[in-house]
């Protein structure tokens, strides 16, 4: 989401670096290209405006002009400020007593319905609590059909469809149904359109007033650039959202949305969608997103992905194993799961102190996530003993086994490669010696081939 912003303030802090000495015309010339990176990643000018005379003074004072690393004391500044611009802290969800209603506003198309089904998994998953989903959207041909299928897939309760029902008759049965069932969480989907207006904002209105909800969430579409955060100033003037989850995030936005909807609003991003399944739901953390704005990285939420995902049983044997030198293919196809329910290669790659600055190599490199998805395959194509016993496999089993993968034999020799120097790895790991070297800028060499399939 923050790509293109991330690449042009890389290159205006590195050039700050560079110097030994910084004068109040270099963080001039500084701040000018800070203004028009912001500018074009479609961030609103009066956000501009505001960020540059918030860092300006902070910038040209004595401590940072004449400290030993004045850029990065720059750097340091711009990054407090972004955290101001995006909310000082995370923001989550005021719930209060069940059943908590939760308005789901927004635009048609902006990934609504959607949204309600991610939120509504995550509440009962993470926070445990028992949720109920309510579409209110009439007008839409089988939008209520689309959130109880969702509501399925996600093993979460929708209110009954009843034909001919209006939207606040739909919202008081559904807080009804919530009383009586002990739900602690009502998600109501409203109605969209394709673009704002009486009709649309009136019905939410009289829905809101009915049943007085505990947060009212405007769902936006992060694509939509500086549309988005006219859409959200609608809103808010009209029924006073109390957050904002901004949808596609993992998309090619230029970001300028999320910079400028606290300052426009007032109201906090308190999620973001990453993706297409329904668990690609993940709360906003303004210091996190600013770190990975200045490619400072975000291994904090690395962390917590990996505990929400990784199964850590499974974990601990592999690890048992590893120790004594037993690493198998079963073991590698478990790496290779793991590593995709981490959001893949380049989601774990994203979120890495310095990642930004070798984007290019990468890209070169191929390390796109089909490459997980085709070792699995080669695995999987692996009979139980082979699986066990790799070094069984010569050459008329390859070939087979890269028939039945679909894949060429040089990819399954790259794989049986791969795993044989983790294999030794692990085994001189258990030895107690460090496989690992250090490359430029302190980043560890991995071992040759480690992530087969990709370009050369």
């Amino acid at each position: 989401m923050f790509d293109t912003l991330q690449t042009r303030l890389g290159g205006v802090f590195d050039r700050l670096r560079g110097r030994g000495a910084l004068s109040e015309a270099d963080v001039d010339e500084a701040l000018r290209e800070v203004r028009d990176s912001l500018i074009d990643a479609d961030v609103a000018l009066p956000v501009v405006k505001e960020f540059i005379d918030k860092v300006r003074p902070r910038a040209i004072g004595e401590d940072v002009i004449r400290s030993v690393t004045p850029g990065q004391q720059v750097v340091k500044i711009v990054h407090d400020v972004l955290v101001e611009t995006l909310g000082a802290e995370s923001a989550g969800l005021e719930l209060g007593s069940p059943p908590a209603p939760i308005l789901m506003v927004g635009l048609q198309g902006s990934g609504k319905t959607t949204t309600s089904a991610k939120l509504a998994l995550m509440l009962q998953n993470r926070d445990k609590k028992r949720v109920l989903m309510a579409s209110l959207d009439v007008n839409r041909p089988a939008a209520m059909e689309q959130l109880k299928i969702l509501g399925e897939q996600a093993g979460v309760p929708t209110l009954p469809i009843l034909a001919n029902q209006m939207p606040l008759d739909i919202a008081k049965r559904a807080l009804a149904a919530a009383k009586v069932g002990g739900y602690d969480v009502v998600i109501l989907d409203t109605a969209g359109r394709q673009h704002v207006d009486e009709a649309l904002m009136s019905e939410v209105a009289q829905v809101r007033d009915a049943v007085k909800p505990h947060e009212t969430l405007l769902v936006a579409d992060s694509l939509t650039g500086q549309d988005a955060v006219n859409i959200a100033k609608a809103f808010n003037e009209r029924v006073s959202i109390t957050g904002i989850i901004l949808t596609r995030s993992d998309g090619d936005a230029r970001g300028g949305a999320a910079l400028s909807m606290r300052s426009v609003t007032g109201a906090p991003i308190k999620f973001l969608g990453t993706g297409e399944k329904l668990d690609a739901l993940e709360a906003f953390h303004p210091a996190r997103v600013a770190a990975r704005i200045l490619d400072m990285g975000d291994v904090v939420s690395l962390v917590e992905r990996a505990a929400e995902t990784i199964d850590k049983e499974k974990a601990e044997k592999i690890a048992r194993k590893m120790k004594k030198g037993e690493f198998d293919m079963n073991d590698l196809a478990e790496q290779l799961r793991q590593m995709s329910r981490l959001g893949g290669m380049k989601g774990v790659l994203a979120m890495l102190p310095g990642v930004g600055k070798i984007k290019d190599q990468l890209a070169t490199a191929g390390l796109d996530d089909s490459i997980l998805k085709r070792q699995e395959a080669i695995i999987l194509s692996m009979t139980k003993t082979e699986r066990v016993k790799p070094d069984l496999i010569n050459g008329s089993r390859r070939k087979r086994i890269a028939s039945g993968a679909g894949v060429e034999v040089q990819d399954v020799n790259k794989l049986l490669k791969m795993h044989r120097q983790m294999s030794d790895m692990m085994k001189k790991m258990g030895k107690g010696k460090m496989p690992f070297g250090m490359g430029g800028g302190g980043m560890p060499q991995l071992p040759p081939g480690m992530f087969p399939g990709g370009k050369r």
